[in-house]
């Protein structure tokens, strides 16, 4: 065997290796789309807020009645669009990866992918809770910090076991959410950048990375 042989046995010694250990089905199509349903849902938000004559920075005034309750109204509104954004995201991630790991002859369900999935969304379920405690406790203004940061610490966590990029996705994320949390009126604005914008940009730079 010589060296060039050599060298071709190791690689594909070492790409059985990363299929084995790491979830490569994740498709950048699916971050460009995600994106754009968060840059739709920031755009219904502030519609929202201006609709109701308040400045998009003190949009979360409009959550809390003069009765020190939630308001019903602003709660319905914003639960129902992350709700879509959440639903939406789910089913085209799902049904992306399914047809790249189809394109690639690779299973969509294996070990390494429930080894991403817990990772994923231990933190996750984590920050969902830690949001509705903000909520509970009237901290309106960083529940939008708060998703950006357990989002990051996700994708953190779960970048082990996919592509090294997801590793920068939540670091940009942690950071903007840090951002946020020190200017709380800004926070529906700088979710909007987080989960829209960087998605887009991620989605674009998987695509022409490993897609194309």
């Amino acid at each position: 065997m010589n060296d060039e042989e050599q060298l071709n046995t190791l690689s594909d010694i070492r790409n059985l290796m990363e299929k084995s250990s790491r979830f490569l089905s994740l498709s950048g199509l699916s971050g460009i789309f995600i994106g754009m349903y968060a840059v739709i849902a920031t755009l219904a938000a502030c519609w929202y807020v201006n609709e109701n004559d308040v400045a998009m920075t003190d949009y979360y005034s409009l959550a809390i009645t003069p009765e020190d309750t939630i308001s019903k109204p602003f709660f319905n509104f914003f639960m129902l669009d992350a709700l879509i954004v959440l639903l939406l995201s789910v089913l085209t991630g799902f049904l992306l990866t399914q047809r790249k790991a189809k394109q690639q002859g690779l299973r969509i369900w294996d070990a390494t992918a429930k080894r991403l999935l817990s990772n994923l969304f231990i933190p996750l379920v984590t920050g969902g809770a830690y949001c509705l405690v903000l909520l509970y406790h009237h901290q309106i203004g960083l529940i939008a910090p708060a998703m950006l940061i357990f989002y990051g610490l996700s994708l953190l966590n779960a970048s082990k076991y996919t592509y090294e990029d997801i590793r920068y996705l939540g670091v940009f994320e942690i950071i903007l959410g840090l951002i946020a949390s020190c200017s709380p009126g800004y926070g529906l604005i700088i979710w909007g950048i987080g989960f829209g914008i960087l998605h887009i940009l991620y989605g674009i730079s998987m695509y022409y990375k490993y897609e194309r």
